[in-house]
Parts: structure tokens; sequence; C-alpha cells
């Protein structure tokens, strides 16, 4: 019998479901128990074609629709995935083995809610008028064209449509390349913006590793991309688009600093760490993975933090009752084991965790290491599954400078009762998306994304807006040319 979340097909183009079996089969592995519960097929060139040439295609109709009726569609759509939440977020379980109690309310969820904000701008994006003197000049905020997505394997909804929706917005079509790791979830996207009323064609969806991901970015005809994942990818996937002088989107990976003073309030920063380390197992780019605890609180935090990490829930994903998933593959479960050992062998002090927990599927403990050091292998590179590290630290001078001393830049959180340093550490940090007294919010209605080193451009907002058109100037003259013959 085949399983529930066999996708009719592989791929979404056109309006409709495509299969061509003679991609490479990319088996679809349920990370809580480790068998294979569908399989797509990666894009063959003839596939890539068929996507590139039907977006291009689609786009200028498209475009010239109103904002009105472009975000009607987008709102529709919204509401059909708020109708659907429940078996989306099924499936966003089975493509990732985040918890349903995780997935009910963050997955389908916010990606409805990108849906329906960018539907909500759309018809509100207009340009301006410069008088100058009797002459004059207008804008208009255009299309790029042609939109490429490449998702990250951790949100597979919710990036599609942080991805597809603004871009829509504006009148561009896309292609959208899910990670090959959960490769399911974005069909259901482009099977409901067509449902909504979308023409066939705006949104595709195609399958595949990293050279179907080269042959989108590469191809003459993509005016942008937009890229979640690593640093190291990032860098490739961006010298690629440069090439071709394409637009770009990169939102990367982190090495986050949350900082807690001593007159934080212990359980609301407890709190904070918890989120910014163990939610979706630790599989989050923002997470704050450098806890810096100001020394006279240390050990009171470290005791409530063990304690509160203790109350984790792990178990079937499926049961709502489980508060804490798997890794999404075993290659990410032994990627995450080995930097734990590396903690150990460097002279960290393990508080709770580190090990494999003794069941089935891809889970590890949630672990916490203490009297960790800026130049441990665990506080300089990105882990991406459920490692604390928490480093001390006396002065806020100090530990701006050692917050601050990383290539990364994405996030940065500071529990504080002090309003006045709160602004002031922040203001101080490298970091693009920041929090004062709480961790990982990202309302749509926030622009998320990094710098240094964690990326460029902002999704969400009206930031995205801009990252998704152009603009362009016409200057009226009113009277007569003058030249100097």
């Amino acid at each position: 019998m085949t399983h529930p979340a066999q996708p009719k097909a592989s791929h979404f183009i056109n309006g409709e479901y495509v299969e061509d079996t003679a991609g490479t089969p990319i088996p679809v592995i349920y990370a809580a128990t480790g068998e294979q519960i569908a399989t797509v097929h990666a894009a063959t060139p003839a596939i890539v074609e068929q996507a590139l040439s039907t977006a291009k295609a689609a786009q200028t109709a498209w475009a010239r629709m109103t904002g009105t009726e472009r975000g009607r569609i987008l709102r529709r759509a919204a509401d059909i995935m708020r109708e659907r939440n429940h078996d989306l977020s099924v499936l966003e379980t089975y493509d990732t083995g985040k918890p349903l109690q995780e997935t009910l309310v963050a997955d389908a969820t916010s990606g409805a809610d990108a849906l329906e904000y960018f539907g909500g701008l759309a018809a509100s994006l207009t340009g301006e008028h410069i008088p100058l003197g009797e002459d004059w000049v207008y804008t208009k905020r255009e299309a790029l064209g042609l939109c490429v997505g490449i998702g990250a394997w951790n949100y597979p909804t919710q990036i599609a449509c942080w991805k597809g929706a603004p871009a829509l917005a504006c009148g561009n079509s896309m292609v959208f390349k899910p990670s090959e790791t959960t490769p399911l979830c974005a069909l259901k996207v482009a099977e409901i913006l067509i449902e909504a009323g979308a023409p066939a064609g705006v949104f595709n969806v195609v399958q595949g590793m990293g050279e179907v991901g080269g042959a989108l970015v590469t191809d003459p005809r993509v005016d942008k991309v937009s890229l979640t994942g690593s640093v190291p990818t990032g860098k490739k996937v961006y010298a690629a688009a440069a090439e071709g002088m394409k637009h770009v989107t990169m939102e990367l990976g982190g090495k986050s600093p949350l900082i807690i003073f001593d007159d934080a309030d212990i359980d609301n920063a407890v709190g904070g760490a918890i989120n910014g380390n163990f939610y979706s197992s630790g599989q989050v780019c923002s997470n704050g993975t450098r806890v810096f605890v100001q020394k006279g609180i240390k050990e009171k935090f470290l005791a409530r933090l063990a304690e509160r990490t203790g109350n984790a829930i792990l178990g079937d994903p499926m049961d709502e009752a489980t508060s804490f998933g798997p890794m999404v593959t075993e290659k990410q479960m032994n990627i995450v084991l080995g930097y734990i050992e590396k903690g150990k062998e460097e002279g960290a002090r393990l508080i709770c965790g580190g090990k494999r927990a003794d069941m089935d599927g891809y889970f590890i403990e949630p672990t916490v290491f203490a009297d960790v050091t800026d130049d441990m292998t665990i506080a300089r590179e990105e882990i991406f599954g459920p490692v604390m590290s928490v480093l001390d630290f006396d002065t806020e001078e100090e530990v701006v400078a050692r917050a601050n001393d990383t290539e990364f830049g994405l996030s940065a959180g500071v529990f504080t009762k002090d309003f006045t340093r709160a602004h002031r550490v922040i203001g101080n940090l490298e970091a693009g998306s920041c929090f004062i007294n709480s961790y990982n919010d990202a309302p749509v209605e926030a622009p998320f994304g990094g710098v240094k080193a964690s990326g460029v451009g902002r999704e969400n907002s009206k930031e995205a807006i801009k990252h998704f058109s152009q603009v362009k100037s016409v200057y009226v003259r009113m009277g007569d040319v003058e030249a100097a013959f």
C-alpha cells in the first residue's frame, strides 16, 4: 500500500503534477523511524526546461494583472492553507520529523501568514511623483521577472511561502526547488495556489540536488535567486548568480549570541534559551547557540535550565504530547554527535544530554555544555542540532566584543530588566534579527535576515518587496529641450 505521504508526482509544473522517472530517485525517510515513506525523482534537464519555460511564459500576464487581483489569490490561498492546517502539519511532520505539537502552530500557519500579508500588500505597491518645477519624475515598481527559490530542509512549507508570497505579490513567477531531504510540502503549496486561482505556471516546484539547483541558478532566463541554506552553499550560489548579474537574497546560517545579564528574569531567560536552542530540535538558522550568562547567576541559571530541559518529551512526533523530535536525517544526527564529542574532548562541562537517545529514529538528547570558551569548536561552528553552549562573562563591554567575534551575524538576543542597557547592547551587536527578553520570534510583519556571512537581503515585511521588485524612474519634460547645438 502507498504511504499517505507519497505525492501524486515529483514535480508541479504549469498547474499540474508532472513525473519523469528517468530522474535520480530521491528516497524520503521519516526521521522518527528511519523508514522510507515516499520516493520522488530529481528533475531531469527536460523537467528543468519545462519549469523555466513555463514560468517565463506565465509571468508577463501575471504581472499585468492588478495588484488587487494578485492579492486576492494569495489571500484565498492563505485561507485554504489554514482550513487544511491539520493535514499540512501531518505532512510537515512526515517531511521533517518535527513534532506535530510544533508543526500545528508554526509551519503551515506561518506560510498562510505570509500569503495573507503579501496578498494584503499587493495592491499597495505604488511608485512616487517627484516634482521638479514644471518638469517631474514618476517611478514605477516593476516585477523582476522569473525568480528561483531554493529551500532548506528545516521549514519546507514556510520557506516556500516566505519566498513565493512576496515574489508573486510583486508580479514575478517562481520555480522553487525544495531541499532533497524534505521534498513533500512545497508541492502542496503549489497545489493550493492553483486552487486559489493562480494562473498555471506562476509557481512551480521541481525536485533535485545541487546539480538541479545549479541548472536553475545559472539559467539566463532567471532574474533573481533566493536561497535559504548554509554559508558554504550561499557563497557558491551567490557567485553563480553574480556571473549572470542576477538579484539575490541569501538567508544563511548563524552562531548567534544570547546574552543574559544578572538582573534577568531567570525563568524567562531559560525559556528564551530553550526556544533558541531546542525548538525544532535545534535545527533553526537563527538559534542563539552561544548563551552568555553573567557570572552572578550562572549556577542558578544552569540548575533551572537542566531542570526544565529534563521536561522535554522525546517520542512519536505524531503524538501531540511529544515536545522534542529527531534530527532530520541520520547524516545530520551523526554530524551533531561529532560536535558533542568535540565539546567533551575540548573540556566543556556536560550539564545534560550528550548522547543519542535510546529509541528508534534519529533522536539526540537536548544537550547543554557549560564552561564553554570562545575558542572551542562548539562555540565557533554552526552545529544545527540540540547543542547549547553556555559561556560566562563579567562586563557588558566584554560580552559585546566576544558576541561580535564571529563571521556570522544572523540573530542576537538580550535578557535584562534594564531597558536602556537592552537597547544599547542590541545597538552594538552585529546582527540582523534581534530580540529583547525573547528569542526566535519571526512574524511575517518583521524583516528577517543577517549581516556579515549570514547573508544579504531581507525576507518578510515590506523589505521583502524591495528584494522582489525594481524601480523604474521616468523623467517628464513639459517644456522645450535645450541642447548645445
